[in-house]
């Protein structure tokens, strides 16, 4: 499976890269993410509770981020497992460009493979729970960028107005789904 979006950010780049590397701010803006703990250098084991169609399972996974180029892109790669729920495993490529003082245009391209019940469940239907969560996701993530950093939020209120080009949280929340 293979998805590519992007997201627009009302905050400037430094700030964007700064909030996707705080894994707290992460943290309470997955959907059901339980815990992102660093297990080493840009190393993470990450836990949360999500459902995909009629299966709801606790994932655990491995996150491990490289290539990383601040305050512009890096590569993510991902494995877990939902005991009988199923298991995946995948790359992302994530990229940050500015488009403006306080905004900022977030591109990213993952590619995934999924096994287990979750595979059974069709391309289809996890399409759609990802991009929900990926809403979800994008909502919470903006609230966290507004309280975190008030004044940046303040200044680029206008340009998050603008329609978003795609779901960053779409790959977040299918990824901490299938590898959480």
């Amino acid at each position: 499976m293979q998805l590519t979006s992007q997201q627009a950010l009302p905050v400037s780049q430094a700030i964007a890269w700064e909030a996707l590397n705080d894994t707290a701010i992460l943290q309470a803006a997955i959907p059901g993410c339980e815990s992102i703990t660093a297990t080493g250098e840009n190393a993470y084991e990450v836990a949360l509770t999500a459902a995909i169609g009629p299966v709801k399972a606790k994932f655990k996974g491995k996150l491990l981020l490289s290539d990383l180029q601040p305050p512009t892109s890096y590569v993510l790669a991902f494995e877990g497992q939902g005991g009988p729920a199923g298991h995946g495993k995948g790359q992302a490529t994530v990229r940050l460009e500015s488009t403006g003082p306080h905004t900022t245009l977030l591109h990213y391209t993952a590619n995934a493979s999924v096994g287990g019940k979750i595979a059974q469940i069709g391309s289809r239907l996890i399409d759609m729970a990802a991009q929900k969560m990926a809403g979800e996701f994008f909502t919470a993530f903006e609230q966290q960028l507004a309280a975190r950093y008030p004044a940046a939020a303040e200044i680029a209120a206008p340009a998050a107005e603008l329609p978003a080009q795609g779901s960053w949280a779409r790959l977040v929340a299918w990824f901490k789904r299938l590898f959480g």
